[in-house]
């Protein structure tokens, strides 16, 4: 269960509060511990995720969230994880190679996650414990491949690591930091290989979730060299993929708004990665002019239902008729504006301007991010 939010009166409730601020003391400790170790580490600020109730008022916006996030992790307890040296579900439709496979391991990516969540609101030792059980099996088990698309999922890792790196195991917290930034200094080298101007995959979303990983893996672990190839990489990205008035690349791509919240959802979480180092990359602008904050005005019209556009009419890409003659849905008609309730929820937590577009698209956040990031941005 969650705490109650207005515990009684004298020392109940000071031993209320007490419990209450262990899962964070320790979550927030995490990054101490392993920053000990790292050459060129940095404190941060706060976790990825803030507090769930620093004020009574904010939790009580977070409960529902939070509840319906217990419930769901509940429901799952028991699992074993599905780790796999290798996921692909990129370029694939269901049933074809190991994309089934692979689309039901990816689930232990927001289980872990939502127990890191669930943990640190109830201090409950059972889902510390499936955190630490999940983590330990990923990352013996899977081999980078640094294609973003089939790893992009691997952001929730990171972050149930985050919340919970220093109440989890030294052998499992050692291995999931030796994890991560291998994965992050790998998208790196990755990048940094390329000749320029970067051209196809390297400025279109697939770019925008290899930066995600990479701003995720280095503000989590306080990597500062990592950190600062973060913002670089961001930065140029922003030229390279937004056009001064804020359309992306991938909408003139793909014909697409589909594509248009599938690019900018990874920024908008690398942004809030950022954030904990006091680094507003919303306002960052790449050497055309081009921001985050102008390509997330571009789509508000689109969102708010002002604006309409017929999906993936013009694209050239041969996989998008594909998976249109498949019957899945998005890949034919008009653009449903609730397809980009999670990226405008995340968005009113970098400025709180989004917030009446996001709960236009939904009274309610996600759950997990009820419980992860409460409150709108101020």
């Amino acid at each position: 269960m969650v705490r109650p939010m207005f515990p009684g009166q004298g020392t109940t409730r000071e031993r209320s509060r007490t419990r209450r601020f262990v899962p964070l003391l320790v979550a927030s400790l995490s990054f101490v511990t392993v920053g000990l170790g790292t050459a060129g580490s940095a404190r941060a600020a706060m976790n990825f995720c803030a507090a769930p109730a620093l004020q009574a008022s904010e939790t009580i916006q977070a409960e529902p969230g939070v509840q319906a996030l217990i419930r769901s992790v509940d429901a799952r307890i028991g699992e074993q994880p599905k780790a796999m040296p290798r996921v692909h579900t990129e370029g694939t439709l269901p049933h074809e190679g190991i994309y089934d496979q692979s689309a039901d391991a990816l689930k232990d990516m927001e289980l872990m996650r939502d127990a890191a969540l669930a943990w640190r609101v109830t201090n409950a030792p059972r889902y510390l414990q499936l955190v630490d059980r999940f983590l330990s099996a990923w990352v013996s088990t899977y081999q980078p491949s640094f294609n973003p698309i089939d790893e992009t999922r691997f952001d929730s890792l990171i972050v149930a690591y985050d919340m919970t790196a220093s109440a989890l195991p030294v052998k499992t917290r050692n291995a999931t930091a030796a994890f991560i930034a291998k994965l992050g200094a790998g998208y790196v080298a990755q990048i940094d290989a390329q000749k320029r101007p970067l051209a196809g995959t390297w400025r279109n979303n697939w770019q925008s979730h290899r930066i995600k990983l990479i701003a995720l893996s280095a503000f989590t672990l306080g990597d500062r060299k990592m950190m600062n190839a973060a913002q670089r990489l961001f930065v140029e990205h922003l030229a390279d993929n937004i056009g001064p008035d804020g359309k992306t690349w991938d909408f003139d791509e793909r014909d697409a708004l589909h594509y248009a919240v599938y690019d900018l959802q990874p920024l908008v979480t690398a942004a809030l990665a950022a954030r904990r180092f006091n680094r507003n990359w919303l306002r960052e602008r790449g050497a055309n002019g081009a921001s985050l904050a102008a390509a997330l005005d571009w789509l508000v019209p689109y969102a708010l239902g002002e604006k309409t556009h017929e999906e993936f009419v013009n694209s050239p890409v041969p996989f998008d008729a594909k998976r249109r003659e498949a019957g899945l849905p998005g890949y034919t008609g008009q653009w449903d504006p609730k397809n980009a309730t999670e990226l405008f929820h995340l968005a009113a937590r970098l400025d709180g301007r989004y917030a009446r577009v996001a709960r236009q698209l939904s009274v309610m956040p996600p759950a997990w991010l009820a419980a992860c990031l409460p409150l709108q941005a101020r």
